[in-house]
């Protein structure tokens, strides 16, 4: 006669899977540090042993997520909580996300996990030297090697569907190219007809957005502007690299990097708005999330919600010149003590085509990301290969911008994205502008005046909703099932084009 196996009690199970939890993170943490490390500080000739410390970091993440003890773990765990075994609602969640990270681990093979980690640390650093010599040549060769490393895991993760939707899914639950074409159309007839419209209109002149403030006065300014959004600045840190970014180590623990141009301050300061909005969202996930497999941002759409929120709903609104126009004369009085308020505002909204995706105004934005996703998609269908992406650049800029690009600098080597590995994000850059200009209806509803909040400087009204509607579910919540909670129904461009519609016909007369 056989026995069923003793079930675990429920107690010393949740304590075996919070023990396994803390170990991932652990390797994931230490993963993170030394990335960060490689964009901002590390030396040059030190990418190779990034590389394999990183390699070897995220082999050992890699088994032990997917051994046969911890799939066991996890799956009793998830059926226990199934079950009604244990009743805590939050362990039920961790349990249903690090199941789900784990099938999605499983079916990549370890050496192909290791392999991955060592190819991407070896083209940022490439492209890192690419950028500045306009060397998009020594960079092509690791890009095709890239898409050829995640059609294999996309295969391995799912071989149904499209690579390219794998990935879009992987930054974006449920998102799809059919989805994603379906948004940028709508977004296009709105957003083309306008710039076309303002080409014809007279721009303001703006002289001292393109003054000179020295990187000393800029470097203290990003950290009242830092304040200014909300962050807790016990809980984060500044850093300076080529390509701006944010990453979110733990609840304590956020970090932004920033890139300083002294003739163009509101690059630095906008960056900092942009990265700071990342930053927030990470240090107000849940404490009880701590260590777990919950703690951090839900999807990068969700993430770029925030950023976009901050630098652009937020931070280029006509209520928030005020205290945006008191720090300015604070840290540079001799360029902005004459600018008045509605000048700033005009100017921080100047909508003209222009090669930099990160320079880019609100406006013609999401042409940017059109121009990425559809060289992405053309990678991942076989219809071209990483020595025709500057072609391929230079025809969409045209077609999109009506701009030459004149250097790969300024063109398919401005972004840091690509060298990662990150394809299937861009996308999720636009989505993350048209969820925000969602949440500014539903948060008025909610009794939250916007409007004042800005004028005053005093955000805790808006971050008190972001807070509970956004930042505190963590990985507990996908992008969908967020948004409908926040708004009260599906996600719809149709703010985000109303948004775009009303901002810029107001500010040009049309």
């Amino acid at each position: 006669m056989t026995t069923k196996p003793k079930q675990m009690k429920p107690k010393k199970l949740t304590a075996k899977f919070r023990k396994l939890e803390r170990k991932l993170w652990n390797l994931e943490y230490a993963q993170k540090i030394i990335e960060f490390d490689g964009a901002t500080v590390a030396p040059e000739k030190g990418a190779a042993a990034r590389g394999e410390a990183m390699g070897n970091l995220a082999g050992a993440h890699h088994k032990l997520l997917t051994s046969k003890k911890s799939q066991n773990l996890v799956a009793g765990t998830l059926a226990a909580a199934q079950a009604g075994r244990i009743a805590d609602p939050q362990i039920a969640t961790e349990a249903r996300v690090l199941a789900r990270d784990q099938r999605e681990a499983t079916a990549i093979p370890q050496d192909e996990a290791v392999a991955w980690t060592r190819l991407v640390c070896e083209a940022d650093a490439v492209w890192h030297k690419a950028k500045l010599a306009n060397d998009w040549a020594s960079l092509a060769p690791y890009i095709d090697r890239i898409i050829a490393s995640l059609r294999r895991q996309a295969a391995h993760l799912d071989d149904t569907r499209d690579p390219y939707d794998v990935w879009l899914d992987q930054y974006e639950r449920g998102l799809t190219a059919e989805a994603c074409d379906a948004f940028f159309a709508q977004v296009r007839q709105t957003v083309v007809p306008l710039v076309a419209a303002i080409r014809e209109q007279p721009q303001p002149e703006a002289a001292f957005l393109s003054a000179h403030v020295p990187e000393a006065v800029q470097r203290e300014l990003s950290f009242d502007l830092m304040r200014l959004v909300g962050l807790d600045m016990d809980a984060a840190a500044l850093a300076f690299t080529e390509h701006p970014f944010s990453e979110g180590f733990a609840a304590g623990d956020a970090r932004v990097a920033t890139h300083i141009y002294e003739d163009n301050l509101m690059s630095n300061a906008y960056s900092m708005i942009h990265e700071s909005g990342h930053a927030i969202y990470e240090q107000n996930v849940d404490a009880a999330y701590a260590y777990t497999c919950l703690e951090g941002g839900t999807s990068m759409g969700i993430h770029e919600s925030q950023s976009r929120f901050f630098e652009n709903t937020v931070g280029r609104s006509r209520a928030f010149m005020a205290p945006l126009l008191k720090l300015l004369r604070q840290y540079v009085p001799d360029v902005y003590g004459g600018v008045s308020e509605d000048e700033l505002y005009r100017a921080v909204n100047i909508a003209t085509p222009s090669l930099i995706r990160t320079e880019a105004d609100e406006l013609t934005y999401p042409l940017h990301i059109m121009i990425r996703y559809e060289i992405e998609r053309a990678l991942f269908a076989g219809d071209a290969t990483a020595a025709d992406v500057p072609g391929l650049w230079a025809d969409l800029t045209a077609k999109y911008l009506g701009l030459e690009v004149p250097s790969d600098t300024e063109g398919c080597l401005q972004d840091t994205h690509w060298s990662g590995g990150s394809f299937g994000y861009f996308p999720t850059y636009a989505l993350g502008s048209a969820y925000d200009a969602q949440f500014v209806p539903a948060m008025s509803a909610d009794g939250v005046d916007l409007e004042s909040a800005c004028e005053s400087g005093d955000l805790e009204p808006v971050r008190n909703w972001l807070r509970s509607r956004i930042w505190r579910w963590g990985r507990g919540k996908d992008a969908p099932e967020l948004i409908e909670g926040a708004c009260g129904a599906p996600f719809d461009a149709t703010y985000y084009c109303d948004y775009l519609q009303g901002k810029f016909s107001a500010l040009y007369g049309l």
